[in-house]
Formats: structure tokens, C-alpha cells, sequence
């Protein structure tokens, strides 16, 4: 999705939305038609609330690495709303007799916790437990299996609603009801109501589907006539209890809220403070305006013309609307955006003040989309994030590829499975190493996907008795982990075991990264190897499930083979192992990660003087040191030391001198005059028009560019741009 500051639909809907909301509580045209009243009242004017719902879902849970901050602030400044919109109705409950009710004390904890102390408050405690409900979720079962939780929810809140005429002469399930009543008076709640458009909200701003406006607008109309017939229908049936949840509600807000994020432009933040105001404010502004009809007699115009009481209270409650917004304006010349702007910008002048990763998330999305390109049809990428996805943040990379739709992922250990899943990231998760069976229920509990590493590991997994999803690995030559290819009868009963679920079935290439011709037929081998087990398989009568043999040089190498997944890991990252390597494909996949560091103190040295440890450098000349504060404590190679390595500084390359520290190394910028303290030193990336690879620097290092990104340390800050 593009930046939110675009949703201008979103912002102006806010007003037509505050606007039903004060009709419903008017009914402006029940003096002329009673069914154009309902219509607009009761069955159009139902969108708003769920409005608000999926606008705080979307914006919520956006980034879900942020979740969770998000969802506290969102719970702490509700709470806060409510508190205030409690203490200012306090006048009008005293008035109406609100403290003189039987079981006062039950009553006030049932209307402050679910219905609200006033009759539009219940919005406030439905937000808070929604969102909470909501969040949690999403984050056990991801958004498609939360949506399906969240449905049967639903389901229960509309018998409760409008379609309770079909139970209410069902004992059991009208008793069943009426205990749920004692706690609620209505099913329009945080639990049964709210939770939906949360996770709507949500799924809209993660979903990677595009949709035409027409789609939307032809989607829509037809989603709010089927709602028009289904809510006349019911009242004209009496099965009514409360008219705020109906069937097509649901599509009717998909297709709505669809329609709104199409509508792009610069957003109007005032206008959530607005509208929000108008929403706690109208009831008072109907009373106002019913005591200044009887005041000056003018009842039979500000009170029983529901059309005038209606603009009258709109504009009462838009005037009280502004004058918040504008002492909000006061508190915070900048607008509500600007605070985050300046904190977010103080954090990266922080992360940067020493040494620093850059994950450049445009070109992931790049290599992703080019990747899926040479993939042969119906061939999925799986997404290897193992070591913090090479260094680059695991967690963060496997958010930002969930969000962009990719839903499978390979990790070699559980802890990294289950850090994933505590992020938010859903689809499915496969380990590709061995998990100790003490841990059996971490797996089931987190929904991970466990490698089958031998026969006797796979039934001692059975015997567990937990429902686990596996994949098994063969050994085709690789002789690592797996079961060898030749043993069909082992492989068979695994298929057979109780308690697993057989997803899938793959083997992995020793040098598909080669093309020398004995490598290639080794290759070819494994390949022919694996084809001929599940061969053997299916003349036993087992079910095939999904395969997979290509790491990133099969695929570059060998984009033939027709499997299931392909598990991407250094390609999807724009690197390759080493300089040398020339595979059969070269597509434009671009570098990732960028390691960068700043220079902090220049020294000049004269001739004949050492540096560092060991004395390892004696200048020849007057030379020119720069010191950078990062070192072999934060994965650069020691024996990049002494010239070996270099850096790029203000788009020039100079030598790393003398010995590399723990944490810091020394550079030669004696031909770079202007160098300057605070200069941005590069050792992996680009710097104007030079640029040092990965493979670069792993080369010079004697070593291959994937073990450089996974020792990457974790002292180094990482910034996605």
C-alpha cells in the first residue's frame, strides 16, 4: 500500500459517517416517510460505526512490528476519550435518574465496561475490547483464520440482533441468548461486532490485490441493494431485536472501505479529531437544543421538526467540533503528524552515529517480483530468513514479505520460527533443521512446519501425539540431514505415521551454484535421484505433496525443474555467494543491504611512525588516518586488515591500514583532502557512483558473502529505507 498520508477518501468519509451517526439518533425523516427514516437510520446509516472500526484497524495494524505500540497507544488515548465522555454525561445521568436504579453497582460496571454510560458512549468499550480481541487474533492465527474466528462471532452477534426472531422460540437457544443479555443488553459489542472490521481494516491494508474503482463501485451498490432488501425484509418480519448487524453489513463495508483508499490525495488529520468530537457531543447538543425550544417556546419548530432539530444539532455539535480542533492546532502548531516526523528523524540521526545496516526494502520488493518472474508457473517462492534473514532482520523482512504476499518461509531453527509468529507473520513457517523433541509442543502451538530429518526421528515426532505439519527431507548426496533417497520403503511409512501431516517432501543440491561439467552431472544426478523417489512413491500408492529442490542457484541454474516452491535465500537478498560464479540466469535482482559507518577522527601521522596493534603499520609518508568506529566485533573480517580490504568514502575507495580492532579500523585518506569528520564511510553498497558488493568484500576477506551477512553483529543498527 502507498503511503497513508494519501487516504484522503478515508478522511472525508469521516464526515459523512459523524453525519449518520447524529440521524440515527434524530431520525430527520421520520416526519415524512417512516421507511425512508429506517432506510437511512436503520439500515444505511449502519456503516459508520463499522467505518470507525475498520479505519482503526487499517492504521493499526499496518506495520505489525508496530502493532503493539500502536494498539497500547490506541487503548490508552480511548480510555482516556471515554473517561472524558463519562465525566461530562455524568450532569444528564444524575438528571435522568441514572444513580437511583436498582443494583447501581452492577449496573454502572456493565454499562462502564460494555454498554457505555450514555447511549452512543458503547462505541468507546467495543473499540477497546475489539481491537484487543481483534489483535490478538490476528497474532495466534494470522488474518484468514482470525477472519474465520471473527465470522462465527459475528454470527452469533446477528441472532442476537436482527435476525433474533429466528431463535427466540428455540428454548434452548433463547435461553442461551437471555444470558447473554444479562451481561449485554445487545450483541453489538466488542466481542460479537467489533472484532470483524478490525480485521477487515487490517486484511485491506495488507492485502497485495489490486481493485478497479468500477470492481468497487459495481461490488458496492450491489452489496448495499442486497442489504436494503435484507433489512426491510426484516423489519417487515418483525424478526428485529436491534437493527445494527446485518449479512451483507460485511461486504457492504469491504466494498465501501475498498472504495475509499482508491480516493487518493493529502489527508485532512483534523478531521478524525472533528468528527470524533461530533460523535461524543451530539446528545448533549440535542438536549441543548431541546431545553432552548422550550425556553423560547419553539418547540414546535427546533424539536418536533426532526429536519431542523437535525441541522440545528449538526451545526451545534460542528461548531463545538471546530473550536476542538483548533485548540488541538494551538497545542501543536505542526498538525498531529508532526511530533512522529521529528521523533522518527532524531531516531535515525541516533541509529546512524556509528555504524549502521541499511535494508533498502524497494529493491526486495524488486527481487521478489523478478524472481517470481523466472519461476516456472505455479512455482511459489518460499522466503529463506534463517540467521535474521542473512543479516538483513528476520523479522522485519518477513513482515514486510508477508505484507507484499509472500506466504512461505524457511527458518533453520524453531526460535526462529516462533519469533516470527510472535511478530505477526503468518503463512507457513518450515524448520529446516532438526528441533529436539522436548520442544514438540512449541511447534504444534505456533503452527510451525518441522523438517523430517530420518525415520526414527519422524515416528518418535508421531508418538508425541501432537497434530504436527512436516516436510520430509531427502538425501539425494548431500549426506547431511535426510533420509537416503534408495530407502522408498522407510520414506513410504512415514506417510503413514499418526499424528502428521505430510506437506511436503524436498531435497537440497550440493553444487547447483557450479557449472563444471562433472558438478553439473553430480546435479543432474540429485535431480534424477529425487524424481525417481517420488516415482517409487506414487506406484506405492502415496499421495504426493509438495516438492522443492531449488535453493537460489537451482533456480538460476536450473529453472527447469517444475516443483511446488522454490527457497529463495541469497538471490532474494541481490546477492550471490562469490564473484566467480556465473549461473545460467542473470536477472536484475539488486543488492539488499548496505553497511555503512561514519568517520569520527582524523590523525596525522609522519614518516616513520606505527598505528594499531602490532605495530602492523609503519608510514612510508606523512599520512592521513581516519578512524571508523566498527570492527571485527561487528562481523568485518580481521584479516581484511592491512590492505587487504578498503572502504568508500565521498565516492573515492581507500585501503583499510594497519590491523582491524574489535571495534574500530583505520583508513588511508591522505588522497582524499577534503575527508571530513562526520564523512559516511561505505563498506558494503554505494557511494555516488562506486560501489563495494558484497561479494567484494567477502572475496577480499577469503570467505563467501553469505557467511559476511549472517556475522553481521548485532551492535549494528538497521534502517529500513
Amino acid at each position: 500500500m502507498s503511503d497513508s498520508r494519501e487516504y484522503a477518501g478515508i478522511d472525508y468519509f469521516r464526515i459523512i459517517a459523524a453525519l449518520l451517526v447524529v440521524a440515527i439518533h434524530i431520525s430527520p425523516l421520520i416526519n415524512i416517510n417512516e421507511t425512508a427514516d429506517f432506510i437511512l437510520t436503520r439500515i444505511v446509516g449502519r456503516v459508520a460505526v463499522p467505518f470507525f472500526f475498520m479505519v482503526s484497524g487499517f492504521f493499526l495494524f499496518s506495520d505489525w512490528e508496530k502493532s503493539e505500540k500502536r494498539l497500547k497507544n490506541f487503548l490508552k488515548k480511548t480510555v482516556f476519550l471515554y473517561g472524558i465522555s463519562i465525566i461530562i454525561y455524568i450532569p444528564v445521568n444524575i438528571y435522568t435518574g441514572y444513580f437511583k436504579m436498582d443494583n447501581l453497582f452492577i449496573n454502572i460496571l456493565k454499562d462502564v465496561f460494555i454498554e457505555g454510560t450514555m447511549y452512543h458512549l458503547w462505541y468507546l468499550p467495543a473499540s477497546i475490547f475489539g481491537a484487543v480481541v481483534a489483535w490478538n487474533l490476528i497474532r495466534k492465527m494470522g488474518h484468514k483464520d482470525a477472519l474465520s474466528f471473527a465470522v462465527f462471532l459475528y454470527l452469533i452477534g446477528l441472532f442476537g440482533d436482527s435476525y433474533f426472531g429466528l431463535i427466540k422460540d428455540i428454548p434452548l437457544l433463547s435461553n442461551l441468548y437471555g444470558l447473554i443479555f444479562q451481561v449485554s443488553d445487545y450483541t453489538r459489542n466488542g466481542l460479537f461486532f467489533a472484532p470483524i472490521f478490525f480485521i477487515l481494516g487490517s486484511i485491506i491494508r495488507n492485502s497485495n490485490v489490486n481493485y478497479t474503482k468500477i470492481n468497487n463501485f459495481v461490488a458496492l451498490l450491489i452489496s448495499l441493494s442486497l442489504m436494503l432488501i435484507e433489512g426491510l425484509t426484516l423489519h417487515s418480519l418483525e424478526f428485529q431485536r436491534h437493527d445494527s448487524m446485518y449479512i451483507m453489513l460485511v461486504p457492504t463495508m469491504f466494498f465501501l472501505f475498498r472504495s475509499l483508499i482508491l480516493y487518493r490525495g493529502k489527508r485532512v488529520p483534523t478531521l478524525g479529531t472533528g468528527t470524533m468530537v461530533v460523535y461524543i457531543i451530539h446528545p448533549m447538543m440535542i438536549i441543548f437544543v431541546r431545553l432552548m425550544g422550550k425556553i423560547l417556546k419553539l418547540e414546535w419548530l427546533l424539536v418536533e421538526n426532526n429536519i431542523i432539530h437535525y441541522i440545528m444539532v449538526t451545526l451545534l455539535s460542528t461548531m463545538v467540533a471546530i473550536l476542538a480542533v483548533w485548540w488541538e492546532i494551538g497545542r501543536n502548531p505542526r498538525g498531529g503528524n508532526g511530533p512522529h516526523k521529528d521523533y522518527t528523524h532524531k531516531n535515525l540521526d541516533n541509529k546512524r552515529d556509528r555504524a549502521w545496516i541499511e535494508v533498502n526494502l524497494d529493491n526486495l520488493k524488486h527481487n521478489v517480483t523478478v524472481l517470481q518472474q523466472i519461476m516456472p508457473r505455479d512455482c511459489h517462492l518460499m522466503a529463506v530468513v534463517k540467521a535474521d534473514a542473512y543479516g538483513h532482520g528476520g523479522e522485519r523482512i518477513s513482515s514486510y514479505l508477508n505484507k507484499i504476499g509472500i506466504k512461505s518461509f524457511a527458518v533453520a531453527t524453531i526460535d526462529e520460527g516462533i519469533a516470527l509468529r510472535k511478530k505477526g507473520v503468518v503463512g507457513d513457517i518450515l524448520i529446516l533443521g532438526y528441533t529436539d523433541l522436548g520442544r514438540t509442543q512449541e511447534l504444534w502451538k505456533y503452527k510451525l512446519i518441522q523438517t523430517i530429518v530420518s525415520y526414527d526421528y519422524g515416528r518418535e515426532l508421531s508418538e508425541l501425539g501432537y497434530d504436527l505439519k512436516v516436510h520430509i527431507k531427502i538425501d539425494t548426496g548431500m549426506h547431511r540431514m535426510g533420509i537416503d533417497h534408495r530407502n522408498v520403503e522407510k520414506i513410504a511409512q512415514i506417510f503413514k505415521l499418526e499424528n502428521l501431516e505430510i506437506r511436503g517432501i524436498y531435497t537440497h543440491l550440493a553444487v547447483s551454484d557450479s557449472r563444471r561439467t562433472e558438478d553439473m552431472e553430480f546435479t543432474e544426478k540429485q535431480i534424477g535421484s529425487f524424481y525417481e523417489l517420488l516415482k517409487d512413491l506414487k506406484e506405492r500408492g502415496v499421495r504426493i505433496p509438495k516438492t522443492h529442490i531449488q535453493s537460489s542457484y537451482g533456480l538460476l541454474n536450473y529453472p527447469e525443474i517444475r516443483c511446488d516452491y522454490a527457497r529463495i535465500g541469497m538471490a532474494l537478498y541481490g546477492v550471490l555467494s562469490e564473484n566467480s560464479h556465473k549461473p545460467r540466469l542473470n536477472p536484475d535482482i539488486r543488492p539488499v543491504l548496505s553497511l555503512k559507518s561514519k568517520l569520527r577522527l582524523i590523525r596525522d601521522i609522519k614518516t616513520g611512525e606505527s598505528l594499531g596493534y602490532g605495530r602492523a603499520f609503519i608510514a612510508n609518508k606523512n599520512t592521513r588516518i581516519g578512524i571508523v568506529p566498527i570492527g571485527y566485533g561487528d562481523g568485518v573480517p580481521r584479516n581484511l586488515s592491512c590492505g587487504r580490504g578498503s572502504v568508500l568514502i565521498n565516492g573515492c575507495e581507500v585501503p583499510i591500514v594497519g590491523r582491524i580492532c574489535m571495534d574500530q579500523l583505520m583508513i588511508d585518506i591522505t588522497d582524499i583532502p577534503e575527508a571530513k569528520v562526520g564523512d559516511t564511510i561505505v563498506l558494503i553498497g554505494t557511494s555516488r557512483n562506486r560501489e563495494i558488493l558484497a561479494t567484494d568484500f567477502a572475496a577480499n576477506g577469503e570467505t563467501i558473502s553469505n557467511e559476511i551477512l549472517c556475522r553481521l553483529g548485532s551492535r549494528l543498527n538497521k534502517i529500513y529505507v
